[in-house]
């Protein structure tokens, strides 16, 4: 039974989200540490997150396919910044049985090493070119600090490679899949975002280039929602994927990679949710709508009418996007009061919440009540219902963007100084946009000050970096500035 219990967030937010993980019935935890069982509620909000994007993606030329979980550890060593950056999380098979593998094998952290290994084996002209590939599977990384769906052992994600004849081409593929990955998570997360490239520290183990997807929080610090990765040819030197082009020539090719996880739930709860539990955007929903009779008087009556309400709502939703399948509950449950039934439903986020009794009978009314304003109970005629149910969907969906949106304007400010930065961090401000001279050992030297870090280095239209000519750096230096965008960080 679902406790009822969540701690506020001005208490405890870290508690809060936990509370709300658990209780909503999203995850649980198991007994091997630091790893979680992703319940039928969680994984409900994960297939419609991989139905969504993989029609996304296939939508741009990608194909799906299935790597093994397992890769050769020497395979790592080929690439010394991937190794190097990947070494501490990797989980190590070492014998099967009482024997000893001559090649240890490591559980897969991600799958550049064996997929390029297995490109050098396909690819061998420029008509094999562009090689766009993905895969839906579970990576491990071995976590210190773990936290359900934040950062666990083991998780879900969507991982894509793509190899191009050059550079421009691999390029263009990466930045048209950070695009295609905010626009996701703007029109179905409801989660306005920060995009740009990585600086040197924080980019992927083995990239020339990192771009990133981050969205601020109600504790305001910053989540990494999803990244698109440059590897230039460093991967195809490495793995020897050459390919021969119409002039009868070897080139190396140049590729990409590009992913997100099931760290997204976590940023949808932590992005929308309130102190009485799970607030989910509609189009994220495993329930859209839940039906509850009021049983008082004519019981039949009353689910014959609610069955037709739910029949009506279902026709009217079939040439509608995003709706065609919506999922609709009639609580016949009469072991349960209905106010019990009613926190049930707002602890799980359920969009729409319906509630007919013998007054709503007697008036062919009922009462609609949206998850994301419990205070604005509204009485809708029957004949009204579908049509009315579906834009209250929408508005919602909308109105969910449009809280966040406004959120991450009033935390995010541009500031000039050193003193500014340190006030304002102090000060919780979220998101802190400032000149940076491009030196690593500034970037170190603010995050030991203050623990924020750089989040990205937002671009402009052409995907260039913002330069700040002019401007002094937070450490003074009037080197080569640019703008950089600051957060504390999951």
């Amino acid at each position: 039974m679902i406790k009822h219990k969540i701690t506020p967030q001005a208490e405890n937010f870290s508690q809060w989200y936990q509370d709300i993980v658990l209780q909503a019935q999203l995850a649980d935890y198991t007994p091997v540490k630091g790893c979680m069982v992703i319940l039928p509620n969680g994984y409900a909000i994960w297939e419609k997150i991989q139905k969504e994007l993989d029609q996304r993606i296939k939508a741009t030329g990608v194909q799906n396919a299935y790597f093994p979980t397992l890769i050769p550890e020497s395979f790592l060593s080929k690439e010394a910044e991937h190794v190097k950056g990947f070494a501490p999380q990797c989980a190590i098979v070492t014998h099967v049985g009482n024997q000893v593998l001559e090649d240890k094998l490591v559980v897969r952290p991600t799958s550049e090493t064996l997929i390029h290994y297995l490109f050098s084996q396909w690819i061998h002209s420029y008509r094999d070119l562009p090689y766009l590939i993905n895969q839906w599977v579970n990576v491990v990384r071995w976590e210190m600090k773990t936290r359900p769906f934040l950062r666990s052992n083991e998780f879900l994600w969507q991982e894509g490679h793509t190899c191009h004849v050059d550079a421009n081409e691999a390029q263009y593929r990466a930045q048209m899949m950070l695009k295609l990955y905010q626009k996701f998570m703007q029109e179905i997360l409801a989660i306005p975002v920060f995009s740009g490239i990585k600086s040197e520290t924080e980019k992927f183990a083995g990239a020339i280039q990192t771009y990133t997807i981050e969205a601020l929080m109600q504790d305001k610090k910053a989540l990494q929602l999803g990244t698109s990765h440059y590897f230039g040819n460093r991967f195809a030197k490495a793995f020897k994927i050459q390919y021969l082009s119409q002039e009868n020539e070897l080139h190396w090719v140049y590729q990409t990679s590009w992913g997100v996880s099931t760290r997204m739930i976590g940023g949808v709860i932590m992005a929308h949710s309130d102190d009485r539990g799970l607030v989910l955007p509609p189009r994220l929903a495993f329930l859209h709508v839940v039906i509850v009779p009021i049983f008082s008087g004519n019981k039949e009556l009353i689910l014959k009418v609610a069955q037709n309400l739910k029949d009506c709502i279902q026709q009217e939703a079939k040439g509608v996007d995003f709706w065609r399948d919506i999922q609709i509950k009639i609580d016949q449950d009469e072991s349960k009061k209905t106010g019990w039934k009613f926190y049930q439903y707002e602890l799980l986020g359920v969009p729409i919440r319906i509630e007919i009794g013998p007054k709503e009978l007697e008036l062919q009314q009922v009462y609609v009540v949206r998850r994301d304003i419990l205070n604005q109970k509204k009485i809708v005629k029957w004949d009204n219902l579908a049509q009315k149910v579906l834009e209250e969907l929408e508005n919602m969906q909308h109105a969910l963007f449009e809280k966040a949106h406004a959120f991450k304007k009033a935390n995010t400010m541009e500031i000039h100084t050193w003193e500014e930065f340190k006030m304002h961090s102090k000060n919780g401000m979220g998101v802190l946009i400032a000149p940076w001279c491009q030196k690593k050992e500034c970037e170190a030297w603010i995050n030991e000050k203050t623990k924020f870090t750089i989040r990205c280095l937002p671009v402009d239209e052409e995907m260039q970096l913002i330069k700040k000519p002019g401007k002094k750096c937070l450490c003074g230096d009037q080197g080569k500035i640019i703008q950089a965008i600051f957060a504390r960080n999951y």
